[in-house]
């Protein structure tokens, strides 16, 4: 098999002078070139648009629109052409302004054949350079962008692994004092709307939301006999609750993600008045992350039954931490609380257990639906082994007595045999129309 010659590459040339232009195009075909002519520049520019064009030789000076002109709509155009310029005056200047235009190369007319088809060669070969470049350039990119993907999709995987390991290790930790089922997630959608309130976005939000989920995880240190006990403390025993906030921040501190949750951790049973504890912080010693916790904890702790008391209202809870403004609450995260709106915090709370309410109902319906359909099957293979094949003998008869002949079996299908099932009805009637169907197998 031949092999198939490459195309000539296209050239225009570019003269308001006929003889130079016909010169130059003749001398070219003669070399393999595939050459158009154009008498000027706006003419040029048309027979551009019209195919590829790797190549231009335009004279510089031409009445109306110079090749100056020229060169410059095809650089902003035709990038990917390449222009040589020829010109009847032999000064530097004129060379220089060419090729700082983007001109690749700047001959005297007229021009030796030798000189010309080195010109061209060289600006044909210049081409195939830059747009193997610019060929690598975009596959390096799209490559880029590829890996940005994929590294963005894995951090985010990451990112949703570690919080559904912090959300299992908050469960089981609200599970273990029964009292407080979902209340370290009813505490994160509080803080988080104060904080929100206050302006804070961003990886700061969500560092205060993972520190005010795990602000109890010390209590996992806890003894049962403390943390369950469903009278008051003993001062002894207190002094075993009070070690939680510390413990919780030696269990995460060393955690990279967890650096500022940790502060929160450590920080969020301080007082603004420095009555709290472990460090007895005041004011803006406290990690606002913190402060604005406290605010969060204080409202669900009051709303939220307990064995030993019921819930209060949220008007009340508002009321009482608004007394505490200043003495055990920051004012500024106090202010911003009270803008959120008593009926906003109420409404917070209601969409978690409804939303809760949702996620159990949907589980019982999927659990369901399993069971109904790993009987329809185990019904389905009964009929199956029940209906004996094409050219099978018939069930063996059984003994009957004498006296007592055995009654008609109903026939398959009928509504004596499947009305007390009605899922085996339903497979019976598909199952005897595809035997139907399928007579002649």
């Amino acid at each position: 098999m031949e092999a198939i010659p490459p195309v000539p590459p296209r050239i225009l040339i570019v003269d308001d002078d006929d003889s130079v232009r016909d010169v130059i195009s003749v001398l070219l075909r003669e070399e393999g070139y595939n050459c158009v002519v154009a008498s000027g520049a706006e003419m040029a520019l048309d027979l551009a648009s019209q195919e590829e064009t790797p190549l231009v030789i335009s004279d510089m000076k031409m009445p109306g629109k110079d090749g100056l002109w020229l060169l410059e709509q095809l650089r902003e155009r035709y990038p990917d052409t390449s222009v040589i310029m020829l010109t009847g005056y032999g000064d530097t200047e004129s060379a220089v302004d060419c090729l700082r235009r983007g001109a690749v190369d700047y001959l005297l007319k007229p021009p030796k054949l030798t000189d010309l088809i080195r010109a061209i060669e060289r600006a044909l070969a210049k081409r195939r350079i830059e747009l193997a470049r610019k060929r690598y350039q975009k596959k390096l990119e799209r490559k880029v962008r590829d890996r940005t993907t994929e590294l963005r999709n894995a951090l985010r995987d990451i990112a949703h692994t570690y919080q559904s390991t912090l959300l299992a290790l908050v469960a089981a930790l609200d599970a273990r004092e029964h009292e407080t089922s979902d209340h370290s997630q009813r505490v994160v959608r509080y803080t988080s709307a104060v904080a929100e309130r206050m302006g804070i976005k961003g990886q700061e939000l969500e560092e205060i939301g993972r520190g005010a989920l795990l602000h109890d995880i010390g209590k996992i240190g806890v003894p049962d006999a403390v943390l369950l006990k469903p009278g008051k403390l003993t001062p002894e025993e207190w002094q075993e609750m009070r070690k939680h906030p510390d413990i919780g921040f030696q269990m995460i501190q060393n955690i990279p993600f967890l650096a500022t949750p940790a502060q929160i951790v450590l920080s969020h049973q301080e007082r603004w008045d420095g009555q709290g504890y472990p460090r007895n912080l005041r004011g803006q010693e406290i990690h606002i992350g913190a402060r604005i916790f406290a605010v969060a904890d204080t409202l669900d702790a009051m709303t939220s039954d307990r064995p030993y008391r019921k819930g209060t209202t949220f008007a009340n809870a508002i009321a009482e931490i608004t007394r505490c403004a200043g003495t055990q609450f920051d004012r500024e995260v106090v202010r911003a609380f009270l803008d959120i709106g008593e009926q906003a915090l109420i409404k917070i709370k209601e969409d978690m257990h409804l939303r809760k309410l949702t996620l159990v109902q949907a589980e019982a319906q999927a659990q369901e639906a399993e069971a109904t359909l790993a009987r329809l099957t185990d019904d389905l293979d009964d009929i199956d082994q029940s209906i004996p094949g094409p050219g099978s003998p018939g069930p063996a008869p059984r003994a009957t007595s004498p006296a007592a002949p055995p009654p008609p079996a109903p026939a398959v299908g009928t509504a004596a045999s499947t009305a007390s099932r009605p899922e085996q009805a339903v497979v019976l009637s598909v199952l005897a129309g595809g035997r139907q169907g399928n007579s002649r197998d």
